[in-house]
């Protein structure tokens, strides 16, 4: 009996890796095996990042928030705590868009939370 190996399905495994390596210097695009292995470590890397953004968002949303609020004499915590205490609940997302991109209506949250 002859001997049966699947060619079809490898070829199509190497073309995938090769695919997703594209755009890579060197032997990274063009040699399989060390393409996987950059591939594999990207893949990593982009699982990892993924959580990573949404923490540097935050920081960034945070700092925005508290450059906004030094304005009207606050700090970031104490503007926080007063928001909790008049239960209004905007995110931090939000809270910096507003004073980034819309003053007059972040300087009426300010106003209605030093009532």
């Amino acid at each position: 009996m002859p001997r049966s190996v699947n060619a079809v399905a490898s070829r199509a495994r190497r073309k995938k890796v090769l695919k997703q390596a594209k755009g890579q210097f060197g032997r990274r695009k063009n040699v399989l095996t060390v393409a996987k292995n950059s591939v594999e470590k990207g893949l990593g890397y982009a699982y990892r990042d993924r959580r990573t953004k949404k923490r540097n968002f935050r920081g960034l949303w945070i700092t925005r928030i508290n450059a906004g609020v030094r304005q009207f004499g606050l700090s970031y915590s104490v503007f926080m705590g007063k928001l909790a205490e008049n239960n209004i609940a905007l995110n931090r997302k939000t809270l910096a868009d507003l004073a980034m991109n819309h003053p007059e209506a972040f300087k009426a949250i300010v106003e209605e939370i030093n009532k």
